[in-house]
């Protein structure tokens, strides 16, 4: 598949099984689907599901990130069946103020798509994009305390936790992760763990 650097702004990802891509409007319904399971949002912020009204909302504050910051989270559809997963990709975490300024890696899937590597598959895309095309030099990874799949993957990305702290707004302990871009050097074996074959459109 061709190299990641091939574009510097990809509004679009490809990897073996899925296509990272911008949100449409035809997606509303899915993630709300998504975001109504309480095992999927049980780490999430407070831990409350949200309906179809607040997932609008949130739908509309990722395009406005993508507008103003020129990258955001992509949503993440299955290649083989064109179904809506969840999302993947960055966004500025300012929910957790004592970690800015911070770009902060993030994903969330249906529960029909735990444990296929899914999550891990989507964030290596985005991580190898970011490192390629991207003037970042730092990413965070930040989950609540007890969301341990949620951390294998930060720690498959090459992250390492950096913190335990609280979230000021919900009063949750957190754990923050944190990777230097720059430590991945071309060739070596980790970064071939954080750069799969992957395809920017």
């Amino acid at each position: 598949m061709p190299d990641p650097t091939s574009s510097l702004d990809a509004t679009s990802l490809e990897t073996p099984r899925l296509l990272l891509r911008r949100w449409r409007s035809d997606d509303l319904d899915g993630f709300a689907a998504v975001n109504a399971q309480p095992e999927v949002m049980r780490y999430i912020h407070d831990g409350r599901t949200l309906d179809r009204a607040a997932t609008a909302e949130r739908l509309a504050t990722y395009q406005r990130h993508w507008d103003e910051h020129g990258f955001g989270l992509y949503a993440v559809e299955i290649k083989e069946t064109g179904e809506l997963a969840g999302f993947t990709g960055l966004a500025v975490p300012t929910f957790l103020p004592e970690v800015m300024p911070a770009v902060e890696i993030g994903w969330r899937l249906g529960r029909a798509y735990w444990g296929r590597g899914l999550a891990t598959e989507a964030a290596q895309a985005v991580v190898a994009h970011t490192r390629a095309r991207l003037a970042l030099r730092r990413l965070v990874s930040i989950h609540i305390v007890g969301n341990e799949a949620s951390a294998r993957v930060m720690v498959k990305l090459g992250m390492s936790l950096e913190r335990e702290t609280v979230q000021p707004d919900t009063g949750r302990q957190v754990r923050v992760y944190a990777m230097d871009l720059a430590d991945f050097a071309e060739g070596s074996e980790t970064a071939a763990v954080a750069q799969p074959s992957v395809e920017c459109r």
